[in-house]
This record gives C-alpha cells, sequence and structure tokens, in this order.
C-alpha cells in the first residue's frame, strides 16, 4: 500500500512537470480536459460508467478550453494587443 502512494506521488510529480512549457492555448485546453474529465467522471459513476463518463468530459472541456482560448485570442487582437501566441506581451508590441 505505501508503494502505491509513493508512485502515485512520483508519476503525479513527473506530469505536472511536463506542464512547464506549455502555450496558453495548450494550458486552457488541458485545464478544460482536466476539469471535463473529473467532471464527467463523477456524473458517468451515477450512471455506473465512471470510465466512459471521464473520457466523454474530457473530450468536452479539451474542445471547450481550446475554443476559449480561440476566442480570447481573438478578442486581444481586436482590442489591438497583438495576435497568435504573443498573448499581448508588451516585449513584441509595436514591431
Amino acid at each position: 500500500m505505501r508503494s502505491t502512494r509513493i508512485a502515485f506521488v512520483l508519476v503525479s510529480g513527473l506530469g505536472l512537470s511536463a506542464c512547464a512549457n506549455l502555450t496558453p492555448t495548450q494550458q486552457r485546453t488541458a485545464t478544460g480536459a482536466l476539469g471535463g474529465g473529473a467532471i464527467g467522471g463523477v456524473i458517468g459513476s451515477f450512471s455506473g460508467n465512471a470510465g466512459l463518463g471521464a473520457l466523454l468530459g474530457a473530450g468536452v472541456g479539451g474542445a471547450g478550453g481550446y475554443l476559449y482560448d480561440q476566442s480570447q485570442q481573438s478578442q486581444q487582437y481586436q482590442r489591438g494587443y497583438g495576435g497568435g501566441y504573443r498573448g499581448g506581451n508588451p516585449q513584441y508590441r509595436n514591431q
């Protein structure tokens, strides 16, 4: 039991370390997928199939996170803050 906990902590740490250099698009998509998977798993457990609920929730959440990111980038571009992956970073303005 103790070795399972240690393995879980190590795998979790490894998974989180992979998130260090993500673009804003990747961060929002991953956040949506994680949240959608968690909510889908909870809802799916009520119907007896938590795995399928988590899978569907992760897909819907990831798509929602991506669409939200595209909406935010479009709004920033329309306001004149730059576009693409720059995300309005002041060092890239007026270039």
